[in-house]
Formats: C-alpha cells, sequence, structure tokens
C-alpha cells in the first residue's frame, strides 16, 4: 500500500514538472498548403477573433438564452444581487470556492454541493457574470468550474452586469426556485499546479506569469505575507491589463484580441503549447488571467492556486526581489 501511494505522489509531484520540461508535438500541417502556411482565411479570422471567443458571451447571447433550461446563469457579485439581476439568475459567492483553513482550492465534495443548490447539471452551459469593469469573481468561478470538470461548459459574459443593464434589459429582483442539479466536481490535476510542483518544476521551460501589481511583484507591498517578492523568473503582467479601462461606450471590457495579443507578445508570453503558470495573491487575479489565456488559446495553463498566500509565508519557497 506505502509503494502504492509514493508512486501516486510521485506522479502528481512531477506531473507539472514533465509539463514544463517539453513541448507537445506541433499539430500536423494543413493538406495543399505550405509547410508552416497557415490558410488565408484562417489568418483572416485569427487577426479579429479569439481563437476561444466562445468563451466570452455577449448580452445578445444572455437574452437569446434566457429561456434555455440547460443554461444556468451565476451571479458573482458580491452584492446587489437583491436590488437587481439577470432573471433567472442564482447568486453564489465566489469566495466559497476557497478552503477555509488552508491556500488550496475547496473540496470536491463542497463545490459539488455548493453548484447543485445553483441547480448547475452535469451537462449544462454555465453563464457567469460579476459587476463587470475591474470584477473578477465571474473569472474566479469560470476557473473553479473548469477545473472541477465543466471545461468548455462555462461562459463569462462580457462587461458583466453593467453591460446588461446599459442595454436597458430586463433585470428581476426575485430569487428563482432552482432543482438540485447533478453536477458532481471531478477535478483535473492538468488545470492546476501546487506548491511542490511548482519548487520540482524546471521553471526554464515554463512561462510563469505574476498577475499581482508591480509593488507586490519586487516585494514592496507584502500584502500581509511574510517574505516579499516572486517566483524566479516570473513575468509580471498585471491581470487588470488584459480590460479595456477607458472605451468608447463606457462599458470595461477585455481588450480585443489584437490588443490581447500586442500586451502578452511584449511581455513574452508567446508560445501557447508551453505550460503556463499565473498566480497572483490567492488565486483570483490569476484565475483571472486564466481564463485570459483560455480566450487567447493557450493550451496548457495551470494556475498555481496557493498562490502568494502560501509561498511568501513558507521557508523553503524562494523568492526574487
Amino acid at each position: 500500500m506505502k509503494s502504492k501511494l509514493a508512486l501516486l505522489s510521485l506522479i502528481v509531484l512531477t506531473g507539472i514538472a514533465a509539463a514544463c520540461s517539453s513541448k507537445p508535438e506541433s499539430s500536423p500541417v494543413n493538406a495543399g498548403t505550405p509547410s508552416g502556411t497557415k490558410p488565408a482565411v484562417q489568418e483572416a479570422k485569427a487577426s479579429d477573433t479569439y481563437p476561444n471567443a466562445q468563451l466570452l458571451a455577449d448580452v445578445k447571447w444572455v437574452e437569446e438564452h434566457l429561456k434555455d433550461a440547460n443554461v444556468k446563469i451565476i451571479d458573482a457579485r458580491s452584492k446587489g444581487y437583491e436590488q437587481g439581476h439577470i432573471p433567472g439568475a442564482v447568486s453564489v459567492n465566489a469566495g466559497l470556492l476557497k478552503d477555509a483553513k488552508n491556500p488550496t482550492i475547496a473540496s470536491k465534495e463542497a463545490v459539488t454541493e455548493l453548484f447543485q443548490k445553483a441547480g448547475v447539471n452535469s451537462d449544462s452551459t454555465i453563464l457567469v457574470y460579476d459587476e463587470g469593469g475591474a470584477g473578477n469573481s465571474a473569472t474566479r468561478i469560470f476557473y473553479g468550474l473548469e477545473y472541477y470538470g465543466l471545461k468548455d461548459k462555462v461562459k463569462v459574459l462580457n462587461g458583466g452586469y453593467l453591460a446588461w443593464t446599459t442595454a436597458s434589459k430586463e433585470i428581476s429582483t426575485e430569487a428563482p426556485t432552482v432543482a438540485k442539479g447533478s453536477f458532481t466536481a471531478q477535478p483535473n490535476d492538468k488545470l492546476i499546479t501546487t506548491k511542490e510542483q511548482l519548487l520540482n518544476a524546471n521553471l526554464a521551460q515554463c512561462t510563469v506569469v505574476d498577475t499581482r501589481s508591480s509593488k507586490e511583484f519586487t516585494g514592496e507591498d507584502l500584502r500581509g505575507n511574510k517574505n516579499g517578492g516572486h517566483v524566479n523568473g516570473a513575468i509580471n503582467t498585471e491581470w487588470s491589463q488584459a480590460v479595456d479601462a477607458t472605451p468608447t461606450d463606457g462599458i470595461p471590457k477585455f481588450k480585443n484580441y489584437k490588443d490581447l495579443t500586442a500586451l502578452y507578445t511584449a511581455a513574452g508570453i508567446t508560445d501557447k503549447d508551453k505550460t503556463v503558470i499565473p498566480y497572483c495573491q490567492t488565486n483570483i487575479r490569476g484565475a483571472h488571467t486564466y481564463f485570459t489565456l483560455r480566450l487567447l488559446g493557450f493550451k496548457d495553463v495551470r494556475p498555481y492556486e496557493g498562490s502568494m498566500a502560501e509561498w511568501a509565508n513558507a521557508d523553503d519557497a524562494p523568492l526574487v526581489k
């Protein structure tokens, strides 16, 4: 029994190291095109559309699916639900996705109960929104649901509740009666990084992204931690840079594909086949970057869930200033 447990632990610990030491084989070149060349129609599409555009919903999509029984709408705002929300939406506190005693994600049992109460089924499509703008509760729930088995079944409303109300769409002040859902949380170890994995990873072969502020990155702002600084080799790209904070219509939304690509290219985050490890203080901002990178088509994104709340308070975890 002990040998089996040891083998299982070794597999988990080396998973991230293996992912960070080699790249997946390239996809076969399209037939009928020169080697390394994409068809012109694909190039045109890539220039103006997110590779995973289906993960981002607009007001029109939500309005068209309000009566769809298979679509579950989650309001992730910390306040304001009773005063008005999208009709049919269920309020879910994104903070409940964090374990109350440890810097880890909530257990599969707790997450199962949380989303079953919200009426989520195993085959549901989930639309989640927060207040919009600088909100990151919706993307935290997006990450939690993807990690726990609903990958590619969750959408985020671009612009959040602000986009909905600005468009003068119907709102409700009544909480819907929700039947218990059939969702059962199943963790996906390929969508998360642990402290042990990060300690054992070949960081030269990974892209580690620090999504905090520049002062947190340099260690000037300790954020209540014992130690300050960042993971060796990490690239500092603050999560909020992915949002257009000064839009012409007054509704902050995700920057377009061209601008997001330019942002991450300038930072040196370009290889979409490489393992990317975002982190922040508690993987709330990191989860926002997880969503952004998923939107851009990055294939292997594994947030460090413990983030600095764990790393910066551990004696065996090195930091650079």
